[in-house]
């Protein structure tokens, strides 16, 4: 296949990958076949949509010279948005297509116009099921062309995929950021500090953070004469859609937490307890706002408040402190782990970008692990976290907190 110019776009929300993902293809690429023309949408398929394009110049531009400062940000340099190509209505809503345009029709004339042989999307599962849609419409329509994804999200709960760039990022970072916040266990008697950890459907992030952050507890010197003890710092519930959550049951295992040590640290899943927080919202006649791809926001909901709401009376606490730790995480620049799989990833995209190969790149689950272009029919959101891993069983048991699976899990 001969590929002469490319086209990049991130989209959905962010992850500590985005900069550092653009800057691995740009960087590959250049190595590769400097003759290659590189252009990036900016802001997503709304870029794609309205033809906003930032072109990445020869290889011997500035802006391709640059590309391996982009490892070193969070973010994304070139925009996101969350854009879904068949909900036409939001598209016209939003400005991006007129009144009765198809977008994928829209999105196929402005790649044809740009002469985009090859298509990065780095994104999760609704930017690659986005990209699927694409990519049939234009098979179907007489336009080939290669889109080749990258598996972004901090959620880390895309089928098959073992580990989604970003996610381990983010999860030290919000170790980090219940550091500082668990620090303030004292500033008040029969404290309880909810950290809501972001996490739509899947627990991996929660549990993951609260896993790094006990291990930075590991690495503390305590001082238990003077009042600061492991036992106050450390995570005293962690609270996942993949558990069964019995609130009665676990109050009163936390009121004696909280009656022996005058604090309680909850780690929470934004999505554990969903659908009883919707059910008591649609019952008041006031349902949950949802995003173009028909997704709760939950950024408007406050899982954190509602579930503080649920323990604080019967725990006993005078103060209650909700943080989280979802943006203050997810802008961060990728760490040395994710830097690695990042790397290992945009080279094997260009490799397949190169002799025509689409797919998500990702290391499947279902075939060993094998780094492979997986198929987009096969890539779909909302995998659970596994709470059957020795790891996690192991923390939940030196916590304290009983192991108890949701029943679809």
């Amino acid at each position: 296949m001969t590929v002469r110019r490319v086209a990049l776009l991130t989209a959905g929300g962010f992850a500590p990958c985005l900069s550092s993902a653009v800057g691995g293809l740009i960087e590959r690429y250049t190595e590769l076949d400097p003759s290659i023309e590189i252009i990036a949408y900016q802001y997503g398929y709304r870029g794609l949509l309205t033809g906003d394009s930032i072109d990445m110049g020869p290889a011997h531009s500035e802006a391709r010279k640059q590309a391996h400062i982009l490892h070193k940000f969070g973010g994304s340099p070139i925009g996101n948005s969350r854009v879904k190509l068949t909900n036409a209505a939001d598209c016209v809503k939003r400005g991006l297509v007129k009144e009765g345009e198809n977008p994928l029709t829209v999105a196929a004339e402005q790649l044809k116009a740009d002469g985009v042989d090859v298509l990065h999307t780095i994104g999760g599962d609704d930017t690659n099921t986005t990209a699927a849609d694409l990519a049939a419409y234009l098979h179907d329509n007489g336009y080939e062309l290669t889109v080749v994804g990258l598996p972004k999200t901090i959620d880390n709960d895309i089928i098959p995929i073992g580990q989604s760039l970003g996610a381990w990022t983010a999860a030290e970072e919000g170790a980090g950021f219940a550091e500082n916040i668990i620090g303030e266990h004292r500033s008040g008697a029969r404290m309880l500090i909810v950290h809501e950890v972001m996490g739509r459907h899947c627990g991996w992030l929660t549990a993951a953070t609260a896993q790094a952050y006990r291990k930075l507890l590991d690495h503390k010197e305590f001082a238990p004469a003077l009042g600061f003890t492991r036992e106050r710092h450390d995570v005293h519930a962690v609270l996942l859609p993949e558990l069964e959550i019995d609130i009665d049951a676990e109050a009163a295992r936390l009121r004696a937490v909280m009656d022996e040590l005058g604090n309680v640290n909850i780690f929470l899943s934004e999505g554990a307890g969903m659908h009883e927080i919707i059910e008591q919202l649609e019952a008041a006649g006031t349902p949950p706002a949802r995003d173009p791809f028909g997704h709760v926001r939950l950024d408007e909901i406050n899982p954190g408040q509602w579930f503080a709401k649920q323990f604080a009376e019967k725990l006993g606490a005078e103060k209650v402190m909700i943080q989280k730790s979802g943006y203050y995480s997810r802008a961060a620049r990728a760490n040395a782990d994710d830097l690695r799989l990042i790397k290992s990833m945009t080279d094997y995209a260009v490799e397949c970008a190169l002799r025509g190969e689409p797919g998500v790149i990702g290391h499947d689950e279902e075939d060993g692990y094998v780094l492979k272009a997986i198929p987009f029919p096969r890539i779909a959101g909302g995998k659970p976290f596994n709470v059957n891993q020795d790891w996690f069983k192991a923390m939940l048991d030196d916590i304290g907190q009983p192991f108890k699976p949701a029943a679809a899990h």
